[in-house]
């Protein structure tokens, strides 16, 4: 679970104060995947990354009782230097996992073949967003948090083969997704919230939440 208690959050853009949350309170709960639909700028990226304890809140208090994921696309726990074989097993032993199923897993899903061996700061932004995905996957976790879907690639091969991984792990794990596009969530989640001006206004269904959205809009 990851619940969020009389959370705010702000910042000074230097022009004025931007509202994120404004004492907020709503919580995840297993199970029960949740996507919350945001325009661009409103603030989507900051609550996952509040999720994952990437950035503090201004006030309140978030309490998480599950293993929850890093954001997808997050490259903050790996080295640009190092390359992904070495990375995965970096990564591998922060976890406590096996390293050598943490590097197989991620070199048969992202299929960079000889780049694997090669330091991530000289990979194109697709390749380093299919690797950062693979390495999500690897990981089991209670609760993913994904920031506007999977990454955009035109490599069918991974397409298929995260979607397929992505697909199982839903049917054990919990999903929390943001984005500014309905069509996204749809493949998620069934229950959505609205996140507007600082207040996050949830929903049954994600029917009711894309109907103030787009109302609104």
């Amino acid at each position: 679970m990851i619940e969020f208690q009389g959370v705010s959050k702000s910042y000074w853009t230097g022009q004025k104060h931007k509202v994120i949350l404004d004492r907020a309170s709503f919580r995840v709960e297993l199970g029960n995947s949740l996507g919350i639909l945001a325009e661009n700028g409103a603030g989507k990226t900051t609550i996952i990354n509040m999720m994952a304890g990437l950035e503090k809140p201004d006030e309140g208090t978030i309490r998480k009782t599950s293993r929850v994921s890093f954001p997808l696309g997050f490259m903050g726990g790996v080295n640009g230097k190092l390359s992904a074989h070495e990375n995965c097993r970096y990564v591998a032993r922060l976890y406590g996992l096996d390293p050598d199923y943490v590097e197989s897993f991620c070199r048969w899903v992202c299929g960079l073949g000889e780049y694997f061996e090669m330091p991530l700061q000289t990979y194109s932004s697709g390749m380093r967003s299919r690797f950062s995905f693979a390495l999500l996957l690897s990981i089991e976790f209670d609760i993913y948090l994904i920031d506007e879907g999977m990454p955009a690639t035109n490599d069918v091969e991974f397409n298929r083969k995260a979607g397929n991984v992505l697909k199982d792990r839903l049917q054990r794990a919990t999903v929390v997704v943001v984005s500014h596009q309905p069509q996204t969530l749809q493949k998620f989640c069934r229950t959505a919230a609205v996140l507007r001006d600082g207040k996050l206004y949830q929903f049954e269904t994600l029917e009711e939440a894309k109907r103030m959205y787009d109302y609104q809009s």
